[in-house]
């Protein structure tokens, strides 16, 4: 059903069995499908397009052009095509703004989180391909392509134009840093920070990441440091005494 009071542009199109929550906004164009269901105070953009049977929980916010496919979830606090962060430096240091023209297009059986962003591209799309799945407070930069069956977990940050590859797993407050590219069934371990590309199937841990075994036998080093430094000394001690 339809709660009132809520806002819906004349041109909007709207599926079968739908529920639009109560302070909702439905702007310009907007083509919902069957059976999807809005909840209140959600914010929907011009030319929005979302599929079948895709929920939006309370409060999300979708921007202008964004493309929602069919059976996706979109929970509470999330904001969807707002600007990527583009600026350019001009001869006095000051910044001004690069328009933001692109758009989000998130293909089917996509979940996202509680309060995680995807940036608008500032050309093309931001890609969040099939089966994707977000956890909550994840920020996902311009311009970034997420392949089908990606997991990333919580508070992961995607610079701009990243590129990863698909059934890849990310793990929470990991960084990536932009223009990337990162390969298929990789494994990134929580807090790793990301500065090179990832070939397929690469394991990685670390700040700055390194290959999983790598990152383990040099872990052991550095717990060892301080018996280390002790014998170092040591040495030192004796060697000044001779």
């Amino acid at each position: 059903g339809v709660e009132t009071p809520n806002f819906t542009h004349e041109s909007a199109k709207f599926g079968k069995d739908i529920y639009l929550g109560a302070f909702t906004y439905i702007s310009q164009n907007v083509i919902i499908g069957n059976n999807v269901k809005i909840y209140p105070n959600v914010f929907i953009g011009d030319n929005v397009s979302i599929g079948s049977d895709t929920t939006i929980f309370a409060g999300a916010k979708i921007y202008s052009e964004s493309q929602i496919g069919n059976n996706c979830t979109v929970h509470s606090g999330v904001i969807i095509g707002s600007d990527g962060f583009g600026f350019v430096p001009n001869e006095k240091g000051e910044y001004s703004k690069v328009p933001q023209i692109g758009n989000v297009i998130i293909e089917d059986h996509v979940d996202i989180g509680s309060a995680t962003t995807i940036d608008r591209a500032t050309l093309g799309s931001t890609i969040i391909r099939e089966g994707v799945k977000l956890d909550n407070q994840i920020q996902i930069a311009h311009n970034v392509e997420i392949g089908a069956h990606t997991v990333i977990a919580a508070q992961a940050g995607i610079a701009g134009s990243v590129k990863i590859g698909k059934f890849c797993q990310i793990g929470g407050q990991v960084g990536i840093a932009g223009h990337l590219k990162i390969g298929n069934y990789v494994k990134i371990q929580a807090q790793s920070g990301v500065g090179r590309n990832l070939k397929d199937n690469a394991v990685v841990q670390g700040s700055p990441a390194l290959p999983y075994s790598d990152y383990n036998k040099s872990y052991v080093h550095f717990k060892n440091l301080s018996k280390l430094a002790a014998s170092i000394n040591e040495l030192e001690k004796k060697n000044n005494t001779k």
